[in-house]
């Protein structure tokens, strides 16, 4: 069985990883691959200590391998890597003949013993694969990583290609992070740290709680405990979110992740409600929900029973609620629009879509796409208006009571209180160390 070695394991550990990792000439210590060998062979390898050597041409990126054990040295100095990314079109066929192999190596391939061969049949633009080939021009190796964990490798053995995937292990390392909103909450999530979609997410736990077009205000706070993703003691990403608390307008929520990966209050009540508070995506609002406004077309007085939630054309607008549409239709008026009926006598109102992407009679569930925003109708810009009516009576959808979904079960309780008393811990200490920042910083 033959020892086969990634020379630029590292570089290529993420699936859209470009540079590579090691540099021309230049001689690198590598762990040495145990699947790729024999059980008597694995033990031979364990207790020596292996050099290997990478050299690469500028031309065509090969890079040869020498200095393995003193039986095969001579053997993978013969071997050559090349590196082909996958272009728009490409197959594993038309990689393969740009590089000189015939059908019959492909097909080889293709029938590889193991269930990960077929990972080849679904190559991403921009994915790298790394081939090796021996003296005779022999494929001997392919290694295509599939993502910063995971690789998978095809070997040759003997007669036939033997395919698998490794995975490296992810270190999880659990941090906090804080903020005090000064202009947006976008902004600050920023400063405190937290990458795009850590700041999505965390508005999404809120998200039945707090609109975050309408509510937000400049001084409000929030603390967030979440993990850190490490291989090899090098960071590769954030994880999930396990605790958070946001306090708008003096007014605290606190959220922990349990097993089940919903979020729950400190109590055990979900986070989760019958609605959202905000049905879009937004970049800025138009008009708060009021009892009359001018209207800029009609040039009157009228009531406004709604929100305006101005936003590019094509932000895609969700359901706020599970329901039925009853109507999906255009008129002068609202432009594209929908109605959806749901529980307890409510219905929700979207106008002024670009696009509809719902039916009459429909079945939805929130958080599901119902249309487009546009300025179709009597509408000046972009933007969605959006109604909550509760028996036939417009409410504010920012500040109407909506029913909690399920609590935790009876038999988590116990459990979960354990953990919300680790999660408050840690959200205090965030708390703690905030404060102690704006004090160093106020004595400045």
């Amino acid at each position: 069985m033959l020892l086969l070695i990634l020379p630029s394991e590292k570089a290529t550990a993420g699936r859209q990883t470009q540079d590579t990792a090691l540099e021309i000439g230049k001689r690198y210590q590598l762990p040495v691959p145990q699947n790729s060998l024999s059980s008597a062979e694995s033990e031979k390898t364990q207790a020596s200590n292996t050099n290997v050597a990478v050299e690469a041409d500028d031309e065509n990126k090969k890079n040869e391998i020498d200095e393995v054990t003193e039986d095969e040295s001579e053997l993978f100095e013969s071997y050559t890597w090349d590196t082909a990314k996958v272009k728009s079109g490409d197959s594993l066929a038309k990689i393969l003949k740009r590089l000189g192999y015939s059908p019959r190596t492909t097909h080889e391939l293709s029938i590889a013993k193991g269930k990960d061969s077929k990972l080849l049949q679904k190559l991403n633009i921009g994915d790298q694969l790394h081939i090796a080939k021996d003296e005779s021009g022999k494929l001997v190796a392919l290694t295509y990583p599939l993502s910063k964990t995971d690789t998978l490798y095809v070997n040759w053995n003997t007669d036939h290609y033997e395919s698998h995937v490794e995975t490296k292990t992810v270190e999880i390392r659990e941090t906090t992070a804080h903020g005090i909103i000064k202009s947006n909450f976008w902004s600050a999530g920023i400063e405190a740290g937290l990458d795009d979609a850590q700041i999505i997410n965390l508005a999404n736990i809120f998200g039945w709680d707090i609109d975050f077009a309408l509510d937000i205000r400049s001084g409000d706070s929030f603390h967030v405990v979440y993990e850190n993703k490490y291989i090899d003691g090098e960071f590769i990403g954030a994880g999930k979110i396990l605790a958070a608390e946001f306090v708008n307008q003096n007014e605290p929520f606190q959220a922990i992740r349990f097993t089940d990966g919903e979020y729950y209050s400190a109590t055990g009540k979900s986070m989760r409600k019958a609605f959202l508070r905000a049905p879009v995506n937004f970049r800025y609002i138009s008009s708060n929900f009021k009892p009359k406004r001018f209207h800029p077309i009609q040039k009157k007085w009228k009531a406004h029973n709604g929100t305006d939630y101005r936003a590019k054309t094509g932000t895609p607008v969700v359901a706020a609620g599970n329901g039925k549409v009853i109507q999906s239709a255009y008129n002068k008026y609202n432009g594209n629009y929908v109605f959806i009926q749901h529980g307890n006598d409510i219905v929700t109102k979207y106008l002024h879509f670009s696009k509809r992407k719902v039916k009459k009679g429909q079945r939805v569930k929130q958080g599901d796409v119902i249309g487009y925003v546009g300025s179709t109708g009597m509408s000046e810009a972009p933007h969605l208006h959006y109604e909550f009516l509760l028996n036939g009576v417009h409410r504010n959808p920012r500040t109407v009571k909506l029913p909690n979904a399920n609590p935790l079960a009876k038999k988590d309780k116990a459990e979960f209180a354990m953990l919300a008393e680790q999660r408050l811990a840690e959200l205090a200490g965030s708390r703690q160390v905030m404060l102690s920042m704006q004090e160093t910083q106020s004595n400045q």
